[in-house]
């Protein structure tokens, strides 16, 4: 069974290469979907070169200063003509997936392609259309910013009033998918409300939905993180959206 591994990148020079070994470090049957979404700070360009190389028919290359190879076979380079977002990013990305399983995973170090075991087993033994990774399961995590952990609360709650679910991580970025739950729904988000879409159109679909505990390193503003409260209001709106107008 292919697992497609999703991953939409915006601006992450300093820890995509990284995440690609690691992705590629996990003991499953995949493919890698990257899609750039417009960055600007070298990321492009990064894959871009990744593309050339392996369109010369190179199996591998050298990344992270040497320190470690990343194969090339399997990975797919799509790129956004400018920055559309992360749901605009997703769209495509599972428009050319060919997997069984599509796992969304972001390209950043916060959560740990190590954990795609314990994501998929649900699906795999036949219990679960879709899996949600929870960072409020009890799995070890970075002490991280409280408001941000009171506004994910707080909008996972909003979510479990209208969808009539019980998440406790509807924010997350682990999410996993049997191929026709994404192939039976029309994804309208553009940006982060795909988080709160999807999960509304699961609900509707009557889905069957796991959380299983996941680690989570979360970033500093220092380090590159880019959601703010104008988000966590655009999510409350998309919330409201997708419940009660579909």
């Amino acid at each position: 069974m292919i697992v497609s591994v999703v991953i939409p990148v915006y601006n992450e020079r300093a820890f995509l290469e990284q995440v690609l070994v690691r992705v590629q470090a996990s003991p499953i049957d995949k493919e890698i979907i990257v899609i750039d979404d417009g960055s600007v700070d070298g990321t492009r360009q990064l894959l871009e070169s990744l593309c050339r190389e392996q369109t010369a028919g190179q199996s591998s290359v050298p990344v992270l200063d040497g320190k470690a190879n990343l194969a090339l076979a399997n990975v797919r380079f799509l790129f956004q003509d400018r920055n559309r977002g992360k749901g605009a990013a997703l769209r495509r990305g599972f428009k050319a997936a060919t997997g069984e399983i599509l796992i969304v995973q972001d390209a950043d170090l916060e959560y740990d392609p190590a954990e795609y075991a314990n994501l998929l087993a649900p699906i795999l033994d036949g219990r679960a259309d879709v899996v949600y990774g929870s960072r409020f399961l009890g799995g070890p995590q970075r002490v991280h910013y409280f408001w941000h952990y009171a506004g994910n609360k707080f909008l996972t709650l909003l979510s479990d009033i209208f969808t009539n679910l019980k998440l406790t991580d509807m924010e997350t970025c682990y999410k996993v998918f049997r191929r026709e739950v994404i192939e039976g729904m029309e994804l309208k988000s553009d940006r982060f409300g795909f988080e709160p879409e999807v999960t509304a159109k699961v609900a509707k679909g009557r889905w069957r939905i796991y959380e299983v505990p996941i680690s989570y390193s979360g970033r500093t503003y220092a380090e590159g993180k880019k959601i703010t409260w104008k988000d966590g209001f655009r999510t409350l709106w998309c919330i409201l959206r997708f419940n009660l107008f579909g």
